[in-house]
This record gives C-alpha cells, structure tokens and sequence, in this order.
C-alpha cells in the first residue's frame, strides 16, 4: 500500500494541541521547529502546503496562569487572544531558519459560510502560496464563540481542504490512526490502515475526545475525512511524533490510516455547484461566449454577456443562457449583479476604469463553472 500523499500537489497539514504544547504547559519550540523542517522539505519537492495549527488556547493558558482549560467562554478567548501572539510568533521564527516566510490567517466558519467572503480567503491562500508563503491557519478563537465550545481544528482543516481545492489533508495527532474500537479499552481493537472516507461505519468505530487540552477526538478526524472527500481531497491520520511524517508520507510509505475520497477532484465541485446549489440569476451569453464556454472550455468574460436578471452578490452561483433562453451552464460570479450592468458587453481591460478596481478579469472562471 502506497500513501494517498505521494502524487498530492496542495496539502493541508493539521497539528494538534498535544503536538504543539508540552501536555499543556506552553508551545513546545522544539516539536514546532520539526514541523517546520518537514514542511520546508514538502516545499523542496515542490509541494504547497497550508498548516492548520491549533496551540493557540494552550499557549494562553500558560501565558495568563490558568492550570486547566478553562470553562468561561470569555475566558477561553482571552486566552486565544493571548497564546496567538506565541503562536504566530514561533512559527514565523521556526520557518525562518529555512528562509521560508509565513503568514497568520484567522478564520471562524462564518468565514467560509459566506460567499464573498469566503471568495476572498480563497484568493488570498492562493495568492500567499504562489509567492511561497507557508499559510498558518486557526480558528479565530478570539471573536467567536459556539466555535470554541463545539469546534475543532480538524473540520476548520477539511473546510480549507474544500475551500482551495486541496489534493490531501493530513491530520497529525497524538494516536496512531483508527482503531476498531478504543485500543485504550479493548485490547482485541485491530488498526484501520485504508477505508473509505464517509463510510458510516468509521464513525461507529471512532472514540470520544481523547486529551483534555484540546477539543477533538478521533471521531471529529473521521467526520473532517468524510467533508474533505466531498471536495475529492484524500485525508490520513497519523501520529504526529513519528519520525519524519510528513516526509515519510510524501515519498509514499504508508503510514496512519489513510481515508481515500471517491469523488474526482474537480468532479466534486462541479456537482456541487450543478445539483446544490439554487441560483441567485441568469446571465444571458452571446454567441460567441457560448462558443467560448462548451467548445473551447474558456472562462466568461463581461464581454460575451448581452444580458441578466435578478440580484445577486460577488460568490453567488447564477445560470448562463444562450440567446433562446437555453441553460448552458452554471457558475460563481466574481461581480454582484450591480456590477455585472456596469461591465457587461465590455472588454476586460476596461473593468478598472468602469468600476474602479479588479476583483478578477474573469466574469466566472471556468474553475468555477460547470456546463450543464
């Protein structure tokens, strides 16, 4: 059995508390500063990778005096708000002993649940891995709330895995992978080396939260799988404190269990935007923008666009029609509908002076279009 990693291009890595803190008591420089040498090998052979790092509360525990995670919510964000400033700061020294840069992104689900905002986190990931930033991500713990007593870590990596169209997630932890049952508890539990990521009886095998220093366990690990494979990003879950992991699994060993997607990459999205989604209006195409879009697998431009109805905002999915009123496609638009009217039957060199900015040259991208 070879990894799922090997021939994956874009890589989420997800840390958890107890590989990052010493059980607790403050970031441990020494386990960061590996991190950071085995994702500065990943990116020597020539991979992208974006760190879910979770330490932030543990760090802030330590810093503010507090023995135990503490219950208040306020308190619980005092603490991010403190152990962030450590965290951030670490990793930026650890990466720059392999001249590699980072970069701190906050996010909260609301994030990702909104669609303009959600098309501006996407864009500025991809645009701090094409000049060679190593993203650091947490849950912004600080400004929300239900997150830091329901969430985890793990889903904030499946959501990024989905949101830039990730080949794999890792998720390293302090257990090896699956068991059939808790190893802890049942001495005949066999380990899980491959399964399918969704199949509903992982979730029967998967235990509660294990450490009390951070808020996950193994059976948000199998749910992060199972919502990462909807976008076709395999997952694996490792221990984390074995020895070249992240290097290890790039090469091919197989290590962990590895959670395979059945769901084509692309394949994936293009379902989701065609069966999912209702659209928030219809954008009428030219002949030639019909052309463009179903033979020549093009974006569409503003130009091709004669006309459109309804009212919708930048990240809403809207239909394209040919000039009979055919549907031929649907899409992300990366301009409301108010702007759309401004743009429209124009060339795209001449947005910034319609509009004033550029959000893209593209009306859609055809990354984010499917032909129906």
């Amino acid at each position: 059995m070879q990894s799922v990693i090997q021939h994956a291009q874009r890589l989420i890595v997800k840390v958890g508390s107890s590989l990052v803190t010493n059980d607790g008591k403050g970031l441990d420089h020494a386990a960061i500063a590996k991190w950071a040498s085995q994702i500065a090998q990943l990116r020597a052979m020539g991979k992208q990778v974006v760190l879910v790092s979770s330490g932030a509360i543990a760090e802030g525990m330590q810093r503010l005096g507090f023995e135990k995670r503490p219950a208040g919510v306020h308190e619980l964000q005092a603490c991010a708000a403190v152990g962030q400033m450590g965290l951030a700061q670490i990793y930026e020294t650890s990466f720059s002993a392999h001249q590699l840069r980072t970069a701190q992104v906050l996010l909260t689900h609301a994030d990702l649940a909104d669609r303009e905002r959600y098309l501006n986190a996407r864009s500025t990931l991809f645009t701090l891995l094409d000049l060679g930033v190593i993203p650091v991500i947490n849950e912004n713990d600080t400004v929300v709330t239900d997150e830091i007593k329901f969430g985890d870590n793990d889903t904030l990596g499946a959501l990024v895995a989905n949101l830039i169209d990730a080949d794999a997630l890792i998720i390293l932890t302090d257990q090896r992978g699956l068991f059939t049952a808790d190893p802890r508890k049942d001495p005949a539990a066999e380990f899980v080396h491959e399964a399918k990521a969704g199949d509903p009886a992982l979730e029967a095998m998967a235990g509660g939260a294990g450490s009390g220093i951070g808020s996950g366990g193994m059976l948000t690990k199998i749910l992060a799988a199972r919502r990462a494979a909807s976008s076709g990003a395999h997952t694996v879950i490792a221990w984390g404190r074995e020895e070249q992991v992240l290097v290890r699994l790039a090469k091919g060993e197989a290590i962990g269990t590895q959670l395979s997607a059945q769901t084509a990459h692309l394949t994936a999205r293009k379902q989701w935007m065609a069966d999912h989604l209702k659209t928030a209006g219809k954008l009428v195409l030219d002949t030639g923008a019909v052309q463009k879009l179903t033979a020549e697998g093009k974006s569409l431009l503003p130009i091709g666009v004669v006309a459109l109805s309804g009212e919708f905002g930048r990240g809403d999915v809207v239909t394209c029609v040919d000039e009979e009123g055919r549907a031929i496609a649907r899409g992300i638009s990366n301009y409301a509908s108010t702007e759309v009217r401004r743009i429209m039957r124009k060339p795209s060199g001449e947005i910034a002076s319609i509009l004033g900015y550029v959000e893209e040259v593209e009306l859609i991208h055809r990354d984010n279009l499917v032909l129906l």
